[in-house]
């Protein structure tokens, strides 16, 4: 399975998505390719935010590898599911989609920890809470994972 983790810059919230994943599926020994991009192109090319870095790392994550790039056509159409950050990011990655099935790849990140509320994973950017939005997409992916193996997708 193809997961894209997406978000505004691709500098803080779907790095650590990513990096988060990718340490969940080793462990569960999943062959799963797990991949970030931002629906802006503003950072381009640019590591994670040093704040992100950082607290990814205090979880034993490293995520400093990664290059911000922006989400792009190809893919929506090659990864099997879209995880967005929030509804903004939501609205923009289905104003790419083509048809009714690529839509339902898309998903709010957080819908699978909250049951469909539709609640945004925050961005700490701003305000720095990136300890508490690593806390956050730790616990959303965890469901994530079990939602995953629940129907068999290997």
């Amino acid at each position: 399975m193809k997961i894209l983790m997406v978000c505004l810059g691709n500098i803080c919230r779907s790095p650590m998505a990513q990096g988060i994943l990718e340490k969940k599926i080793s462990e569960k020994k999943l062959d799963w390719l797990i991949d970030s991009a931002g629906t802006s192109g503003w950072h381009d090319g640019a590591p994670p935010d040093s704040r992100a870095i950082s607290a990814a790392r205090r979880q034993g994550t490293d995520i400093s590898r990664q290059i911000s790039r922006k989400i792009s056509l190809d893919d929506i159409s090659n990864f099997d599911m879209i995880l967005a950050m929030d509804s903004s990011n939501y609205g923009d990655i289905l104003q790419l989609c083509k048809d009714q099935n690529q839509k339902e790849k898309v998903h709010l990140v957080r819908n699978f920890e909250s049951l469909g509320r539709n609640i945004a994973v925050p961005d700490p950017y701003y305000d720095g809470r990136f300890d508490e939005v690593y806390d956050i997409l730790d616990k959303s992916l965890d469901k994530f994972v079990e939602t995953m193996l629940n129907k068999g997708e290997l």
